[in-house]
């Protein structure tokens, strides 16, 4: 496995040109064109344009992972998922207009200091949203998922959209194994956060904001969760399905309720901890998963989410991360052509829905 080098000093660097090869079907012309021949590499946020379409950003961080006694590796998942991605085709302009997709860079952990860089992917991710981009970001582990809410909020709070009047209706929908909701103390010392605490963060910041917690989790292992975290998850009315209850024989009811869940929120945050799918089809995950849950059912369950609209027509999908692929236990990169078809997905909806 070849390692991805990394500034020491630095929470911010623009993407390796070089990430972005493959082939080149010129005979095609511009139905030939693949994912390394569209993209749009900007060096700051300051290059960024309004309505550029979708921005990508890496996070390439497993601090939270080190933290909570995973296996690390996470760090050098962002490039080796853009690797993957690079030759996939381009079916991503819409019936209008030709979509524009911009590589912003990657934040990086730099002395350990997990708070910085996950502040800094929050001001990253504020600034696309601001300048009406949708973000999809590439982990690191899934302490991106604080990173990526805290950009969330950041929007909503300094573009005027969130009042005291009109508070911002969020729904965060993670497909994971895990809850994530372990207990953290405030002085970061006792029980520091990691990439266990992301949305008990999350949940203790939208008390704070005066805003609801609407939050669910699709895929958790009962044997990977202690009482202590369903009963927990229970407390903040996270609606929750295990494993198991993912199965194609009950997916239809798995549907209705999601498309509930949504229909109750304005606006989406989808989020995809690789370990939710089984070892077998994921072995290059932090925390591999025993038992999982197959493909085709995430597949199944995330075209409501794709498809959702608010009542001014707009997609309430806006921001989507993913985590948790460890690029060091991987096998002939079938995990990163996983990642890389889930990014797939998640930006050709985007673009579809603009």
């Amino acid at each position: 496995m070849t390692k991805i080098t990394y500034p020491a000093a630095s929470n911010y660097a623009a993407t390796d040109a070089d990430i972005w090869q493959g082939r080149i079907d010129a005979e095609d012309g511009e139905a030939g064109m693949r994912f390394h021949q569209k993209v749009t590499l900007i060096g700051d946020d300051e290059q960024l344009t309004n309505q550029a379409g979708v921005v990508l950003l890496g996070f390439a961080c497993d601090e939270g992972v080190k933290r909570n006694k995973g296996r690390v590796g996470a760090v050098q998942a962002p490039d080796i998922i853009r690797k993957a991605l690079a030759n996939t085709a381009w079916h991503h302009d819409n019936a209008t207009k030709t979509s524009t997709f911009v590589d912003a860079g990657n934040i990086y952990c730099s002395d350990t200091d997990l708070a910085a860089s996950q502040k800094e992917l929050a001001n990253h991710v504020e600034t696309a949203l601001n300048k009406q981009n949708k973000v999809m970001v590439l982990g690191g582990g899934h302490e991106i998922a604080w990173g990526t809410f805290q950009g969330l909020a950041q929007h909503f709070q300094n573009s005027g959209i969130s009042t005291d009047v009109n508070k911002p209706k969020i729904g965060i929908i993670n497909f994971d194994a895990h809850f994530d909701l372990r207990t953290y103390s405030t002085d970061g010392h006792a029980f520091p956060t990691s990439s266990g605490t992301p949305f008990n963060q999350i949940a203790k910041h939208c008390q704070q904001l005066g805003w609801a917690f609407n939050y669910a989790c699709l895929g958790v292992s009962r044997a990977s969760n202690t009482q202590a975290l369903f009963t927990l998850a229970d407390q903040l009315g996270v609606h929750y399905r295990e494993d198991h209850q993912l199965a194609s024989y009950h997916l239809a009811e798995r549907i209705e309720e999601l498309i509930a869940f949504i229909d109750n929120v304005d606006h989406l945050y989808l989020t995809i901890d690789i370990d939710v799918f089984s070892a077998s089809t994921a072995p290059g995950v932090s925390a591999p998963a025993a038992r999982g849950v197959n493909y085709e059912s995430v597949e199944a369950l995330l075209q409501p989410i794709f498809n959702a609209k608010n009542s001014a027509g707009q997609a309430k999908l806006i921001i989507a991360d993913l985590a948790e692929y460890n690029p060091n236990f991987d096998i002939d990169n079938q995990t990163a052509r996983l990642a890389a078809r889930l990014t797939w997905d998640i930006t050709r909806a985007m673009f579809k829905s603009k």
